[in-house]
């Protein structure tokens, strides 16, 4: 009777620390370890048993492709990094905050930045544009989101903007399927002072309304 084959336990990847350092703590590449171990010699002399019911049911969970969900969440914190680095190497924010562990960027803290004197130019994308190309891939990367429950979440926001006085605050829309931010009526020649007391209080008085993930388009 042959030996019956053992099939390793594969690996998960580590999440790219591209940035542990950009992330600059951003940190939080997540890992694991390998769930088997070496065999010891008296194992190799010893005559192999057959698996038992539990342990075959263990191997087929061991084997299985990572979850797509999970795969999705690095590419893009990995894509989050890369464009953190940017920002701070070449985009002009030598301070610009780590991404959250989920992957988004902190918007309030980019926002705090942006609306220091003469530092709002580049904000999204760097000095010149000189990280856009990075911004873009993480756009691609980002997982699959609910667009109804981002349409719902920006309206509830939007209407909290406008009942704590920023009145010309308007509506996101669905175009083909998906959410469209609402906020400013001409983002072109805007004509909402989001550097003023009240914008930022109604936005304090409303963030909660966004979720993750929402804060930084409307």
């Amino acid at each position: 009777m042959s030996s019956p084959t053992i099939s390793p336990s594969p690996t998960r990847l580590r999440l790219a620390a591209l940035v542990a350092a950009p992330v600059l703590a951003l940190s939080v590449a997540c890992g694991g370890d390998d769930s088997g171990g070496a065999r010891s010699s008296d194992d190799i002399a010893s005559v192999p048993q057959a698996p038992s019911a539990s342990q075959s049911t263990q191997d087929t969970r061991d084997t299985r492709a990572p979850d797509s969900r999970t795969a999705g969440k690095s590419a893009f914190y990995d894509a989050q990094l890369a464009y953190v680095q940017c920002m701070r190497a070449k985009g002009g924010y030598p301070d610009f905050p780590d991404p959250k562990l989920s992957g988004y960027l902190d918007w309030k803290k980019v926002n705090a930045i942006g609306s220091q004197p003469g530092r709002n130019e580049g904000i999204k994308g760097g000095r010149n544009g000189v990280c856009v190309p990075e911004l873009r891939k993480t756009m691609t990367a980002e997982p699959k989101r609910d667009q109804q429950k981002d349409y719902e979440s920006m309206l509830a926001h939007a209407k909290c903007m406008r009942d704590n006085g920023v009145s010309r605050f308007t509506n996101p829309t669905m175009s083909g399927g998906n959410a469209q931010p609402g906020g400013d009526p001409n983002p072109g020649s805007p004509v909402i002072d989001i550097e003023s007391p009240a914008y930022e209080q109604a936005r304090e008085a409303c963030k909660g309304k966004l979720l993750e993930g929402l804060d930084g388009m409307q």
